[in-house]
């Protein structure tokens, strides 16, 4: 069995576009972090960054499960003596959803100069609009990060 090794000057790209109502946050960083590094793709090379393009629009309309926008609190610190400050996800979704989005896929990401060339093909937006209609996107379904509905609990 010989491997066949993709090289920089074969890699195609592609743009996608996943609107973000209504979707899971964990499930949907998932999916996008593996088209962002290729993964998706049988070219798939480790040391290259083969990945498409992904635009997410409606991200201000993301949700979390099972009360973890109350529960789960987001860190960061300023790099000074008393500067770590907290925010639960509730907060930081009406706040800043594109960074909010954002921050979660850059976490699945390698953190390497290959993982913020990686990060560089992701464009976030709140609202239902994006400005990269000339690269012509094609939508991307994500169909198991959909937020599932509360079972009903009424007896009858």
């Amino acid at each position: 069995m010989t491997t066949t090794a993709i090289r920089a000057s074969e890699i195609q790209r592609k743009w996608h576009v996943v609107d973000a109502d209504g979707l899971v946050l964990g499930r949907l960083a998932t999916e996008v972090a593996n088209i962002l590094r290729g993964k998706h793709k049988p070219s798939f090379t480790p040391h290259l960054d083969t990945g498409d393009h992904v635009i997410i629009v409606n991200a201000d309309k993301i949700v979390l499960t099972s009360g973890k926008a109350d529960k789960k609190i987001a860190y960061r610190h300023s790099g000074y003596p008393g500067g770590i400050k907290s925010e639960t996800y509730r907060h930081k979704l009406t706040r800043k959803p594109e960074q909010t989005l954002l921050d979660s896929i850059a976490g699945m990401i390698p953190k390497t100069r290959l993982g913020r060339a990686q990060i560089k093909k992701l464009k976030v937006y709140a609202g239902p609009t994006h400005p990269h209609q000339a690269q012509q996107p094609q939508p991307l379904t994500i169909a198991h990060a959909v937020a599932r509905q509360p079972a009903n609990t009424e007896h009858n």
